[in-house]
């Protein structure tokens, strides 16, 4: 509660969490520079991602005209620039998961005595991890939004398929093996791919430091996640907030420590024991305009891992039907 209390009591820009120059500690600035590097391109990979308009038209005509080869060759020519850049997306979530892997060795190590503190003094680790969850959540929102992903890598492996029957060499074969192209195939297969990526690997990363007290991990997801909440719903402090995209970005953030808390803890994020304000915080989801936030209340209901689970209050149940 003390890290609550300072981070709302700071009369600067609303909490250091979120302030736009949070800068790192000598003893931060290793993790930090690894995680900046990745957190640079990723605007890039979002404005990408919102232009991706797929190659519909010039698929549809090849197929409904097998035996034009012209409009083959130029389904085909539309389908290979586009297969690179799911290909770039991809490895970005790598990236990522690598990132978040750091930042978490540095925010659950023994360094402090508890999560409160590691988040007082670590505040540019907290910044980009809460970046990640941030850009996490709006790429598969755009993602959700844009069936054309999944269509146009289909027709890639099966046109690329055909062609290898006939022994037709295949220029676009080099952007993606056969191997590269069933993890790329299972990542958007997924209807939220870069959550996946980051709950798989915060449950890996769980795993693998077993001599690392659990709450370490799930005290500061859920600390992260009450902050979120109480700024959102406390008039004063929202007050404070100098755009919507500031509350879109706290939302976020939000939604994503609740979906990795609930992947980690052993009986998730809706338990009874849970240390995250389940009603709370989707209450102050359903307090935005409806539009801004379905895709968030869509995250909760389909890509947490406990909600459905007997012991889940049934009014949490039902707050999110």
């Amino acid at each position: 509660k003390r890290f609550l209390v300072l981070l709302l009591s700071n009369q600067k820009d609303f909490n250091h969490l979120y302030t736009q120059n949070a800068q790192p500690t000598d003893a931060e600035r290793e993790v930090w520079d690894q995680v900046d590097v990745v957190l640079k391109d990723a605007k890039g990979i979002l404005d990408e991602l919102q232009a991706y308009k797929g190659a519909g038209q010039e698929i549809r005509e090849a197929i409904q005209n097998p035996s034009d080869e012209a409009l083959q060759e130029q389904a085909w020519a539309a389908v290979v620039p586009l297969v690179g850049k799911l290909k770039k997306f991809y490895q970005f979530s790598q990236r990522l998961e690598a990132a978040l892997h750091s930042l978490l060795g540095a925010l659950t190590s023994e360094t402090y005595d508890d999560t409160t503190q590691h988040l007082e003094r670590e505040q540019a680790l907290a910044k980009q991890f809460a970046e990640i969850l941030h850009f996490t959540l709006r790429f598969d929102e755009l993602k959700m939004t844009n069936p054309a992903i999944q269509n146009d890598f289909s027709y890639y492996r099966r046109t690329l398929s055909r062609m290898r029957i006939n022994n037709v060499p295949a220029e676009g074969e080099n952007e993606v093996n056969n191997e590269l192209a069933n993890r790329i195939s299972l990542f958007y297969a997924d209807a939220t791919p870069m959550l996946k990526t980051l709950s798989d690997g915060t449950t890996k990363f769980v795993s693998e430091n077993k001599n690392l007290p659990i709450e370490n991990t799930t005290d500061c997801l859920s600390t992260m996640a009450t902050v979120c909440k109480v700024m959102l719903e406390t008039p004063e402090y929202r007050s404070r907030f100098t755009s919507e995209e500031t509350v879109s970005f706290c939302l976020r953030v939000m939604v994503g420590v609740i979906i990795l808390y609930d992947y980690v803890h052993p009986v998730g994020a809706f338990a009874k024991s849970s240390k995250i304000d389940m009603k709370g915080c989707i209450k102050v989801l359903k307090d935005q305009p409806p539009n801004s936030v379905e895709g968030l209340l869509n995250a909760l209901r389909y890509t947490t891992k406990h909600l459905n689970d007997e012991s889940t209050n049934k009014t949490i149940k039902s707050m999110l039907q």
